[in-house]
């Protein structure tokens, strides 16, 4: 293989094997073996597995991020507040589910190792896992804030937390969705689930604000 292939090769099993059995108990040797080269071309190209992981979770998430950013800055020029809540969701949960191909949202397997990592608390893993996210969430966090007059910072960020928690689940185990429905609903279906999500979340945050929802008829 070439250089590059064995780059390739040596990411993708990294995201296999850390999605698999989580961080720390993946050793380098089992990467290289899985990926069919060698300890030491795992260290010519990454130098360590922290460096590997970083590199794994930049390819992943600036694209993904950057997207995020762009339509949130969209979705804040909106000057309806509840429709700006609701766009501000979208812009962060769209990227979310682009295709893996492009490494432009990860797909199921980055997410997978996301919520893995996340769950495992390794010191590496929390520190590439930070830097790569909470930049973009404090964004979030305060355009969110902004259509919520009277809502706390706690509130705000445990109800984001349960919305990355919605992502997690419905990007992982989408099988479920299809399973408990009786075949009703694609848990599949990527535009059903954004949907979804945003809906729910909506509801959410929205109950945090000190304004009342206008009906159409108190509208008028």
């Amino acid at each position: 293989m070439s250089k590059a292939s064995v780059r390739e090769a040596l990411l993708a099993s990294a995201i296999k094997l850390f999605s698999s059995n989580g961080y720390s108990a993946v050793s380098l040797r089992e990467i290289a073996k899985a990926a069919g080269a060698n300890v030491g071309s795992l260290t010519y190209h990454f130098g360590s597995k922290a460096a590997l992981l970083r590199e794994i979770y930049q390819r992943h998430t600036v694209p993904m991020n950057s997207r995020r950013l762009e339509l949130l800055g969209e979705a804040r020029r909106v000057h309806d507040a509840d429709d700006r809540l609701n766009a501000v969701l979208r812009a962060y949960v769209v990227p979310a589910f682009s295709s893996s191909s492009d490494h432009d949202g990860g797909g199921a397997e980055f997410t997978r190792m996301r919520a893995v990592l996340s769950a495992e608390g390794n010191s590496d893993a929390r520190e590439i896992i930070a830097g790569a996210f909470d930049s973009t969430s404090h964004a979030f966090l305060e355009a969110i804030g902004d259509c919520l007059p009277g809502a706390s910072k706690a509130d705000l960020v445990w109800r984001s937390h349960f919305l990355l928690g919605a992502l997690y689940y419905a990007l992982v185990n989408p099988e479920r969705v299809t399973r408990l429905s009786g075949g009703t609903v694609d848990g599949a279906d990527r535009e059903l689930a954004v949907e979804q999500i945003v809906e729910a979340s909506f509801a959410s945050f929205r109950a945090l604000s000190a304004e009342p929802v206008l009906r159409p008829t108190e509208m008028a």
